[in-house]
């Protein structure tokens, strides 16, 4: 795992588009995971740029995104797919078809989380993981206690994430759905390169605990220091707690990989 700081959440945002579209211009038919939230609008934001101002395609590219809710449709303003179609596919050039979310209204729950795993595999895997985490240090939907093997399942969703979710559902808790189709925390260790965007002072706790603190179950998110490929990006505000922080500047200011960035 490597963590690079920068100053503020807006160039950590433009940093991992940065990423994202150097491997999509090494491999124009990269397989991207993806990720929704409010810190990702940014980075979806500055790759829209990219695709108008600068010519970045996305045209051979599929994606997959880590989740989805149980129990409404793809064009519910709730909806992962509706985020997705409003801060990214719209506006640039990818093909529908190659965009793919759980199916949060499949008949049938299990065999669509075992479908979308095949799928998955069918593309040959993600080359490129995209995450953020949550307060409790959730990656996906993995809520505190998952498998650090588990694959795409449904997952009953805690009070707190229904709290920070609620702002999709006119801020009234009691329209988020309870459950959600996620990629396990196994499933997103298989990505070939991981990428975790971490901005803000409330979330400078939890990232302490998931890139220098044990691994454990209780904090999904710290699954990663296993990845034989994870990079987390964050900013100052976030990075307060960070014991290595001066040995994190080092090695960035002296890695090759980011000498051109």
């Amino acid at each position: 795992m490597e963590i690079i700081i920068q100053p503020d959440g807006d160039a950590a945002a433009l940093m991992v588009a940065r990423v994202i579209a150097r491997e999509i211009r090494r491999k124009p038919d990269l397989v991207l995971g993806l990720a929704t939230g409010r810190t990702m609008e940014s980075v979806y934001g500055h790759l829209v740029r990219m695709h108008q101002e600068k010519a970045l395609s996305f045209a051979s590219c599929r994606t997959f995104n880590l989740d989805e809710y149980i129990g409404i449709p793809a064009n519910h303003p709730g909806s992962y797919r509706h985020y997705m179609n409003l801060h990214l596919f719209s506006k640039i050039d990818i093909n529908l078809k190659n965009t793919y979310l759980p199916n949060g209204m499949a008949p049938d729950l299990a065999a669509e989380c075992h479908h979308y795993e095949e799928a998955i595999k069918e593309r040959g895997g993600i080359d490129l993981q995209l995450l953020g985490i949550g307060h409790d240090g959730h990656i996906g939907f993995n809520e505190p206690l998952s498998s650090l093997r588990s694959r795409t399942r449904e997952k009953a969703l805690t009070l707190s994430t229904l709290q920070a979710n609620s702002a999709m559902f006119d801020n009234n808790i009691e329209k988020v759905p309870r459950r959600a189709i996620t990629m396990g925390v196994g499933s997103i260790l298989d990505s070939k390169r991981a990428i975790m965007l971490v901005t803000g002072a409330s979330k400078a706790s939890i990232l302490a605990k998931a890139t220098e603190g044990p691994i454990t179950s209780m904090v999904t998110g710290s699954a990663l220091q296993l990845h034989p490929r994870c990079t987390v990006i964050t900013d100052e505000a976030a990075a307060i707690n960070l014991e290595g922080i001066e040995y994190y500047r080092w090695i960035f200011a002296n890695e090759p990989e980011w000498q051109t960035f």
